[in-house]
């Protein structure tokens, strides 16, 4: 089967599919969960460790075709508001033979194929490495392995298993040597930042550190680094 025709690209998504389920399974979902939490919200206002007491003793007291409404369209409405972050959170990756697009929340960036010397999944995250080990980018994609492995591999990018680089990882921890001067500070400030989950601080975190020189991998709320040659000139990988 031929592959692309020079200048055509590859987009690579999450499809309608996914739009629908998030759309209007979320909703769908709240809706029920809303409506059985309002049948038992007496019982549900009793209990000292729940949330929204206040809120399950208001529908308790309320008549039931009053009720059933309101606690339906809540948390309806909050099956919207997770639909809307999920799909605003949707990674696109658009793959040309000069270069990859990488789209989401509105906003994109660009690699090109002249810098990218790997690419391949960690997990759900989509990386790219230039030619030294540095991660030009490191994004959390949770898109089918076989498309991504298609899309890069029709565009004649080179299309890697896993990690080269795997086995040099060390396990962070507090104090221990090996780093350059100012990555022990900002690791521990990054590993708070992991473990409060606050995404946007572990992500320019992860900048900071590549401009030392140092890649961070995560497994969970574990940290693992390892050094490459020098910083690259770049915007920075991503989370």
């Amino acid at each position: 089967m031929a592959g692309p025709a020079a200048g055509e690209t590859t987009v690579v998504g999450g499809g309608a599919g996914e739009l629908v389920l998030m759309w209007v399974g979320f909703p769908l979902l709240g809706a029920g969960l809303g409506a059985a939490l309002t049948a038992g919200s007496g019982w549900v206002a009793d209990l000292p460790w729940f949330p929204f007491q206040g809120w399950f003793a208001l529908l308790a007291r309320l008549p039931g075709d009053r009720s059933y409404p309101v606690g339906a369209g809540v948390a309806a409405l909050a099956g919207l508001v997770v639909a809307f972050v999920g799909s605003r959170e949707r990674l696109t990756v658009t793959v040309g033979r000069a270069g990859v697009r990488l789209h989401r929340d509105g906003h994109g960036r660009d690699v090109s194929r002249a810098a990218v010397a790997g690419v391949f999944l960690d997990g759900t995250a989509l990386v790219l490495l230039d030619d030294a080990g540095r991660e030009l980018a490191r994004e959390p994609a949770d898109l089918s392995d076989a498309r991504l492995r298609a899309a890069f591999t029709g565009q004649g990018w080179p299309w890697l298993a896993g990690d080269p680089h795997r086995d040099a990882y060390r396990r962070w921890v507090a104090g221990l040597p090996g780093l350059p001067p100012g990555a022990d500070a900002l690791l521990s400030a990054r590993q708070r930042a992991l473990d409060a989950d606050r995404g946007g601080e572990v992500r320019e975190l992860r900048t900071e550190l590549a401009r030392l020189g140092v890649v961070v991998r995560d497994e969970g709320k574990r940290q693992y680094w390892r050094l490459v040659p020098g910083p690259a000139d770049r915007d920075g990988p991503g989370r």
